[in-house]
């Protein structure tokens, strides 16, 4: 059996839902978590985090990377001995998939340490399964814009087209918000004028998105499944979408269960949306955990790095 390796890993953030793609559109963004492993003989791992991840540390939070690390090499009968470091300058608790993130670096940092390839299927089965949903494992797996339907013999991925004239910025109050406390405040039945409703939006929001046109992806952004719901949570949401369209923004949504903003707009006005809803959250605050940013759509998904 060969000796474990030095390896390193990259995934992209993902938004996620995008109004009325709810649970099934995802597209990765550029914030990333970069993941290496150096093996030594101490006998255990040892995990240093930077970036956004250093409130973990100051919090003890379990890392998903070293659990699923830790996982999947004993699963192969090996036990991992060395140092994990880790890096990300995705929020935590946001809305930018950092969990899924988490989970499909961990996994294939696992196969990586052992000199073996990509599985790339198998990395997104491995989130899915811990996640429920893969609107955040595809693209950060898969990159670009992803869809995500369900088949009788599992979850299908497909790629989307997107326009380069759709822009999108970002921001979020120091607040991050749970996912699992996000779905508690959903209703468990909806009329089925909603449904009907939503499945036209979805239309529009993807052919607004291959388009690049401001009022088919105003129509698709409009959602009553989760978005209405999901806002209560986000401090100061509503004047924060107001001051992104004031800026530009075509339309703003909810990323991902929140706490963070998503906007659509002209690229050369992403800038200046990200701004205007960070200037809202932070109000004079200087909160370094309350942030807004212009973000790019990122081709690639998942990849090894020279360690």
């Amino acid at each position: 059996m060969r000796e474990l390796r030095a390896a390193r890993v990259r995934v992209p953030c993902s938004t996620s839902n995008l109004g009325a793609g709810y649970d099934t559109i995802g597209l990765a963004l550029d914030r990333f978590l970069d993941v290496s492993f150096e093996p030594d003989d101490s006998g255990g791992i040892s995990v240093t985090r930077s970036g956004t991840l250093r409130k973990l540390e100051e919090d003890s939070e379990p890392d998903i990377v070293a659990e699923l690390l830790t996982k999947q090499l004993r699963k192969a009968g090996r036990e991992p001995s060395g140092n994990l470091t880790l890096h990300s300058d995705i929020p935590v608790a946001r809305g930018l998939g950092a969990s899924a993130a988490a989970r499909v670096a961990g996994f294939d940092l696992a196969l990586a340490v052992q000199g073996l390839p990509s599985d790339e299927e198998a990395a997104f089965a491995c989130a899915l399964r811990a996640e429920g949903h893969g609107d955040n494992a595809a693209p950060s797996v898969f990159g670009g814009l992803r869809a995500v339907a369900t088949a009788p013999d599992g979850p299908v991925v497909m790629g989307l087209s997107l326009s380069p004239e759709v822009g999108f910025a970002y921001a979020a109050p120091a607040t991050g918000v749970s996912t699992d406390e996000a779905r508690r405040l959903l209703p468990e039945q909806v009329p089925h004028e909603v449904a009907a409703a939503s499945l036209g939006r979805l239309v529009a929001l993807l052919r607004g998105l291959a388009e690049g046109s401001p009022d088919l992806i105003r129509i698709g952004v409009r959602d009553e499944l989760h978005v209405p719901h999901r806002l209560a949570l986000i401090p100061n949401a509503l004047s924060a979408i107001s001051a992104g369209v004031d800026a530009g923004a075509w339309a703003v949504t909810v990323s991902g269960a929140g706490s963070g903003l998503i906007a659509m707009c002209h690229p050369g006005d992403a800038e200046a949306v990200g701004a205007a809803m960070h200037e809202v959250f932070d109000a004079g605050a200087g909160d370094p955990e309350c942030v807004g940013f212009a973000v790019r759509p990122c081709a690639k998904g998942l990849e090894r790095l020279a360690p």
